[in-house]
Order: structure tokens, then sequence, then C-alpha cells
């Protein structure tokens, strides 16, 4: 079994920082990526994920938003500035785990945290 868990969330005023972390723990064998999505009333989308020498950003979090990742300790940061009201969501952490070397991959999600900004 495979956990997630997220930390960081709550209630800040537009223009301000949050710092959520996540850590993976249980029987991991290697993570090939890791990352955050978020999801307000309707689906979830990707916010930010590294992994593979890559890092991608949703476009409407370019420039304000910085993902971080200590592959030793299995975690992932994800730094928020110039937070706005639409940036409002239940945030998840996500990682792709292979249980066993040479194994597949599969995606396991955290319980998700809330971030709200609002004056």
């Amino acid at each position: 079994q495979v956990q997630l868990v997220e930390s960081g969330g709550g209630l800040v005023q537009p223009g301000g920082s949050l710092r959520l972390s996540c850590v993976a723990s249980g029987s991991i064998a290697s993570i090939n990526v890791m990352g955050w999505y978020r999801q307000a009333p309707g689906t979830r989308e990707l916010v930010a994920a590294t992994g593979g020498g890559s890092t991608n950003y949703a476009d409407s979090v370019k420039g304000r938003f910085t993902i971080s990742r200590d592959n030793a300790k299995n975690t992932v940061d994800l730094q928020m500035n110039g937070l706005k009201p639409e940036d409002t969501a239940v945030y998840y952490c996500n990682a792709r785990v292979s249980t066993r070397y040479g194994g597949p991959y599969y995606s396991y999600w955290g319980q998700g945290t809330q971030v709200t900004v609002s004056s």
C-alpha cells in the first residue's frame, strides 16, 4: 500500500503565500512523477508536476507557483505566491508509484487540502 499525506492548506488573503507539502510512504520501489492537482466545483486540473527530467505548470500558475521535490524523502512541495481568489480549490497530491522494481506504475492520490484565497 502507498499513502500520500498533504499538509499546508488554509485561508490566505489575495496576494499572499502558502506552501503545500506532501509525503509518500508505504511499499515504494520507485516514483517517476509527483505533482499537484486542484479541484474547484468542476473537473480536477493539473497545477504542476515534476518527473523524468521535466517540470510542467498550468498556464494560470506560471511565474507564481514553484514545485520542488526531494527524491530521497519522497516528498513534493508546492510554493504558492501571489495567490488569487481563483486559486481557491481543494489541492491534491499525486504520485505515480511502482511498488516493485521493474513493475508497473500506478497513480496514487492524497486526501486533499483546502486552499481558500479571500479577503
